[in-house]
């Protein structure tokens, strides 16, 4: 039985299909991140491995579709695991942004969203940090970072990456549930910073 649909992006609905570890982001820690340009909401275009290198922490976080209000999801979207919670997810990167700052931590998104349709979000959401758009998944063929298939879409899994000196140092996945992610690694980077 499909769980209920709802076309109000910033809800998450009850009974969602619970993602599987399948592995598919056991090699990310410990990998660099390339020297890959993308265009970016806050103009320009922003480098991977530079982003990576800069002093401090990077946190990744990358979601399928995030959708709008008022437009149907793609179809069966809240049956697949993992699919639903693109808009929960960076509202919660939104409201931790200042506890995250404070940890020396810069925040970026990541989808295969066209970046008209990533601006549009980042406008209607007031996201405080960029969202970068890799429709061709270049990222994630470099990396082999895990993708869903979604009509015959390639789209890239929510996957979580906290990079330092260039290179990834942990990686969250499955994420679930998206809008709890921003604290998951709030803890994390807490834990590291403590040496715990």
């Amino acid at each position: 039985m499909e769980p209920p649909t709802s076309t109000d992006p910033t809800v998450l609905p009850s009974g969602l299909p619970v993602p599987d570890d399948d592995g598919a982001a056991d090699a990310l820690p410990g990998r660099r991140l390339p020297p890959l340009r993308l265009p970016s909401t806050a103009g320009g275009e922003v480098d991977l491995a530079e982003a990576a290198c800069s002093p401090g922490t990077l946190v990744l976080f990358a979601f399928p579709h995030a959708g709008r209000p008022g437009q149907s999801l793609p179809p069966g979207w809240d049956a697949i695991p993992g699919a639903r919670g693109c808009t929960p997810q960076s509202c919660a990167f939104r409201d931790a942004h200042g506890a995250l700052t404070a940890l020396g931590a810069r925040v970026l998104g990541l989808s295969a969203q066209r970046l008209d349709d990533l601006r549009e979000v980042a406008g209607r959401l007031g996201l405080p940090y960029p969202l970068l758009s890799d429709p061709k998944l270049a990222l994630a063929g470099a990396l082999g970072m895990p993708e869903l298939t979604v009509g015959g879409a390639r789209m890239y899994a929510r996957l979580t990456m906290v990079a330092r000196a260039g290179a990834i140092v942990k990686a969250f996945y499955p994420v679930f549930p998206p809008d709890r992610n921003a604290g998951e690694v709030i803890a994390w980077l807490e834990g590291a910073h403590s040496g715990r």
